[in-house]
């Protein structure tokens, strides 16, 4: 392995070493970035992201087939990326939907998730005329049914199946098997009870079915056996309710698993939205039903190779394992308060020192963050240039997906700033969260 080289398939496609070594992205020098915004910095790739989307559009058929899942990395900035593409957006928040909103992405493209939708969020998504709400549970459709009714709308819906598939992925992202929390089950006849209960329910109108087998799978043969078995309670509902021509649409999810390090593969999007599509067809062609308008929600796979975080080494420490062999450890200015996934699933990353070209025999390293706890580890086990030292600059790739979105401020460490580049130009997309932030949050009358 080159440690000076950058794996194409893992980092951001207009990241290139310059002459001296150091990593530009989009034409912008990082050192150029963290000198001005300083370190953990987020840098995000705008055509490599809009790139993606574009790809993501021309492998299903269309825009409208693709809804951004905005739970990935979601910034006002984004949604507009998002919406000037074509695509369309998920949504599994209140909050989310109000970033969308405020970055001016139309409702109607929008979709609604979450297992446990409160009342005000139903309200907001009829009222703000969101396109569609998946639904979740029994207790929801009777409660959007009754907001809907108050409003004076028809809210168009989805039902969320779980088709019972294992996905072979981590068991906190795997989503379609029976012992979790979202979702009607199939074999059980929920779903089926729910379908009879949303076209009774006088203001839902019932246009689709949706399922999601998890996330980061490499699967591809799991997404059409789900299709397979959604499609087949599809047939069920259009034979025995009166749901019309408006009940069309069948969303696969999204779950695209990308390329962290360098021996991973991506899945390829385009050969699986080729296969699924045929297999789809040939499916509802078995089956006797009309061919379903398909839709995917790809997050992971447009965000997250397209954004790289950024920090400065540290304390740089040699710690003895056993009679014959030491570990260096190499600490950074962040850590499990911006990148929690190695601490949550275990996950791996490619690492490189960004600000020069290395010469170090390679040596067994571990990264570690900032935080006072043990398992605030981003690369666990890797070997590194031995000339690593404090003061560079050393970055992960593929961050763009749930490394912000599930940021913290665990021991007052403030989120990073965030920054898009390209054609050589850098702009700031969210500042660095500041302690005066949270200052601002506490309230200081005290009782006595």
């Amino acid at each position: 392995m080159s440690f000076n080289g950058l794996p194409a398939h893992v980092w951001p496609r207009n990241a290139t070493r310059t002459a001296d070594g150091a990593v530009a992205i989009g034409g912008v020098d990082l050192r150029d970035i963290a000198a001005e915004f300083g370190t953990p910095v987020m840098v995000v790739d705008e055509d490599d992201f809009r790139s993606r989307c574009r790809d993501m559009a021309q492998a299903f058929g269309g825009g409208e087939h693709v809804h951004y899942a905005s739970k990935a990395f979601l910034t006002s900035r984004i949604a507009k990326w998002v919406h000037e593409e074509g695509l369309a957006l998920d949504i599994a928040s209140h909050g989310e939907l109000q970033v969308a909103i405020h970055a001016g992405f139309p409702a109607q493209l929008i979709a609604a998730h979450g297992n446990n939708k409160d009342r005000n969020f139903l309200s907001a998504c009829v009222q703000e005329g969101v396109g569609h709400v998946i639904l979740d549970s029994h207790q929801e459709i009777a409660e959007l049914n009754a907001v809907a009714a108050e409003i004076g709308k028809v809210q168009d819906v989805l039902i969320r199946v779980k088709p019972g598939i294992d996905a072979h992925t981590h068991e906190f992202i795997a989503t379609a098997h029976e012992d979790q929390k979202f979702g009607f089950s199939l074999a059980s006849g929920s779903a089926l009870r729910a379908a009879y209960s949303v076209v009774e329910a006088s203001h839902l109108r019932l246009v689709g079915l949706h399922c999601h087998v998890g996330s980061q799978v490499f699967d591809a043969e799991g997404f059409s056996l789900a299709a397979e078995r959604v499609l087949k309670l599809f047939g069920t509902i259009l034979r025995e309710t009166n749901v019309g021509e408006e009940f069309h649409i069948l969303d696969l999810g999204g779950g695209y698993g990308i390329a962290y390090v360098e021996h991973e593969r991506a899945l390829d999007v385009a050969a699986l939205a080729a296969d699924l599509l045929e297999r789809v067809q040939k499916h509802a062609d078995r089956l006797d039903v009309p061919t379903p308008f398909v839709m995917v929600e790809p997050g992971r796979a447009i965000a997250g190779p397209s954004t790289v975080t950024m920090y400065t080494a540290g304390t740089i420490k040699d710690v003895t394992i056993d009679d014959n062999a030491t570990r260096r450890y190499i600490s950074v200015d962040g850590g499990m308060s911006d990148n929690i996934r190695p601490a949550l699933y275990q996950s791996q990353y490619d690492f490189r020192v960004v600000n020069r070209a290395t010469n170090g025999t390679a040596i067994a390293s571990r990264v570690v963050g900032s935080h006072c706890e043990a398992g605030d580890i981003l690369i666990h086990d890797q070997q590194l240039p031995a000339d690593i030292a404090t003061g560079d600059l050393v970055a992960l790739a593929a961050t763009g997906a749930y490394c912000y979105s599930m940021s913290s401020r665990y021991n007052m460490m403030m989120r990073p700033a965030i920054v898009s580049v390209k054609d050589g130009c850098a702009q700031l997309m969210v500042r660095r969260e500041t302690i005066a932030d949270f200052f601002a949050l506490e309230v200081e009358d005290f009782c006595d």
